[in-house]
């Protein structure tokens, strides 16, 4: 046989966790696999067997979320809708500011120029 040799429920052992959580995630496999009946995973972890079956369901179901296709790249960083309404409020007052500048620039300059054609008369 070629590649890698398959692994079982004792890759768990590898991996980091509780000691009760690494039980229940090999008893699951065992089940799964049929290696283990789920009588007996329910008398080594001392549960009844519906919430052995409801472990085992939330298990498979975090395994297929885990595994979805997500999307390639980083995900897009989420900014706080108060500081992008904080931020446009900045923005628009510096607009008015950049404006009432703008429009003493010119009365000054128009001023300046008023002033000088009374000069010369």
């Amino acid at each position: 046989m070629r590649g890698r040799r398959p692994m079982g429920p004792e890759v768990v052992d590898r991996l980091r966790g509780s000691e009760q959580a690494q039980q229940r995630v090999k008893a699951v496999l065992q089940t799964l696999s049929g290696e283990l009946r789920v009588q007996e995973a329910c008398a080594r972890l001392h549960l009844s067997e519906q919430r052995f079956d409801e472990l085992r369901l939330e298990a498979i179901q975090a395994a297929i979320d885990a595994l979805e296709t997500k999307p390639a790249g980083r995900p897009p960083r989420a900014v706080a809708d108060a500081a992008i309404a904080a931020l446009q409020q900045r923005v628009a007052e510096l607009e008015g500011q950049l404006q009432a500048a703008l429009l003493r620039a010119e009365l000054a300059a128009t001023l300046s120029r008023r002033g000088r054609r009374s000069k010369k008369s």
